[in-house]
């Protein structure tokens, strides 16, 4: 596998669907761009007209208690006082804009071809599902 295969597939083991959106959790986000947490949450701040809701919100308790049960890096979320941010592709585009370092155009660019990657593939399983539920379908009305 090459490097970028790689990388792409670390990238999508890291976007989680929570409220039926594609998203990425503010501290696999701040690892990717070699960033500390603090600072990533601090340039958003600083930056907040550029992330409406719809690009970055943050996890309810029970959000983060689902993320934390379902994947081991986020043990220690578990007794945080703060629960974290999540950004959709688009916050993860406006990111490398506030971010401005080489890594976070390199990486948002990463990211942005992965999350495109994945409704690819959704895209083609959906078309999948529909053509086997045609031919049983097809099978149900030929038995009877």
């Amino acid at each position: 596998m090459s490097e970028n295969q790689l990388m792409l597939s670390d990238i999508e083991n890291r976007i989680f669907t929570i409220r039926g959106i594609q998203v990425m959790v503010d501290r696999d986000l701040a690892e990717m761009y070699q960033a500390e947490v603090k600072r990533l949450n601090e340039q958003v701040k600083r930056n907040k007209d550029r992330f409406p809701m719809q690009f970055r919100f943050q996890l309810t308790n029970i959000e983060k208690n689902e993320l934390v049960a379902n994947c081991d890096r986020f043990e220690n979320l578990k007794h945080s006082s703060t629960n974290p941010f999540v950004f959709t592709e688009q916050g993860v585009a406006m990111l490398s804009a506030v971010l401005r370092s080489d890594i976070a155009i390199k990486v948002s660019i990463q990211i942005i071809n992965a999350f495109v990657a994945m409704r690819k593939t959704i895209a083609n399983n959906q078309g999948i599902i529909q053509r086997l539920d045609g031919m049983e379908k097809k099978q149900l009305e030929i038995k009877n």
